[in-house]
């Protein structure tokens, strides 16, 4: 197969081609196509470049070894954001000494998760600089889930594909993740919008 033909190939049939040959010029093809973005993911949970460097590093050897897993029930590009996100947060749950410092959390999307949410009218009074805040203190999963959804605009449908969960499940995890920023948000902070 010629170089043009290789990159002019879908992710889904260059992932196919990569499972049945194991051959790593393929898988490089597909390294460069998504190395920022995992990059930009794991950067969010790392405390610097060195870090998130590390992680991307782990998330493509990964993904290299479970290339197989990916059935093709979402894009392959939803799929590889879930597997970032999921190898991002085991790796944080598994050095709870180190806190998320920092994840790239926009404006914008703080701003999506207040739109969204039915019957909480708490989240319009929410300033984004003290949600993000408040986005700490909920569980990596949770945060996780919300920040697919609202940073990353993932449907229920892809969410439910690359979770691997019903979409009754996910719709449900979202509403608890919500439920809890909101909880956490009132406890620290008065109507005002002062600190308590």
């Amino acid at each position: 197969m010629t170089t043009d033909a290789v990159h002019s190939l879908t992710d889904e049939a260059l992932v196919e081609a990569i499972v049945k040959t194991n051959d790593t010029l393929l898988f490089e093809v597909l390294y460069d196509r998504y190395a920022s973005m995992v990059y930009n993911k794991c950067y969010g949970f790392a405390n610097g470049v060195d870090e998130a460097k590390d992680l991307t590093q782990d998330v493509f050897l990964r993904v290299f070894v479970k290339l197989a897993s990916f059935k093709g029930k979402s894009k392959f590009s939803t799929w590889l954001y879930a597997f970032t996100y999921n190898h991002c947060v085991n790796y944080v749950t598994r050095n709870t000494a180190k806190k998320i410092e920092k994840q790239s959390v926009s404006s914008d999307s703080i701003e999506n998760i207040g739109e969204d949410v039915d019957s909480t009218r708490e989240f319009e009074s929410m300033r984004v600089e003290q949600l993000k805040r408040v986005m700490e203190l909920i569980s990596p999963d949770e945060k996780m889930i919300l920040l697919l959804k609202y940073q990353d605009n993932l449907s229920i449908k892809e969410l439910s594909d690359a979770l691997d969960i019903g979409e009754s499940a996910v719709k449900m995890r979202l509403k608890r993740a919500k439920e809890k920023l909101v909880h956490k948000y009132n406890n620290l902070y008065t109507k005002d919008g002062e600190s308590i």
